[in-house]
């Protein structure tokens, strides 16, 4: 049991990951990707004859199943098998954002970003709604997701793939490292 409560090593996971790429291509030509879901869902739901909605969602049903899996295994993961212990995270990193006033107790999420009232707050604005919005703009704007570009896009040796895991990588950066201690500032 303890193999399925304890986190997992990066050069097992990555590898499980990356099989996925060749296993959707195998069996029916399918790429791995997350964020055309929210296409799929508005093509489904929305009455009106938008051009972007227009087109047979139903053969990309198997995406939706494939979102709903990941949602369902996470809530089971979480219930059934977290550990119940304090949760912790590296020592270097608390002191830093301890920094900027933000304490972790025995847990990964901060209760002075991640709670009801703090979202009416300027900061919890920017995290959870402009931060939002900026990252599904980007993901359309980018032609889809991390995980789409990033591990199928360049496993399929496509220059914008490769462009476009470069952006994300470089604005994960500049956001960490730059924009990140100012909003905490605030």
């Amino acid at each position: 049991m303890s193999t399925l409560t304890n986190p997992w090593p990066w050069y097992i996971t990555g590898p499980l990951i990356g099989l996925m790429v060749p296993l959707l291509l195998l069996l029916g030509n399918r790429h791995f990707g997350i964020s055309s879901n929210l296409r799929h869902i508005c093509a489904a739901c929305l009455p009106g004859k938008v051009p972007f909605f227009s087109y047979d969602w139903k053969k990309e049903s198997w995406n939706l199943f494939f979102a709903g899996g990941i949602i369902i295994g996470g809530c089971i993961a979480a219930t059934l098998l977290a550990d119940k212990g304090p949760s912790s995270i590296h020592p270097a990193l608390a002191a830093e954002m301890a920094g900027y006033g933000v304490t972790y107790v025995n847990t990964t999420l901060p209760a002075e970003l991640f709670n009801w009232p703090a979202l009416f707050t300027l900061k919890g604005f920017l995290f959870m709604v402009a931060g939002g919005f900026l990252v599904g703009f980007g993901t359309r704007y980018a032609g889809g997701c991390t995980s789409g570009h990033a591990i199928m896009g360049l496993s399929n040796l496509q220059w914008p793939s490769l462009v476009a895991t470069c952006c994300f990588m470089a604005g994960g950066f500049i956001m960490a490292n730059l924009i990140l201690p100012f909003i905490l500032h605030l």
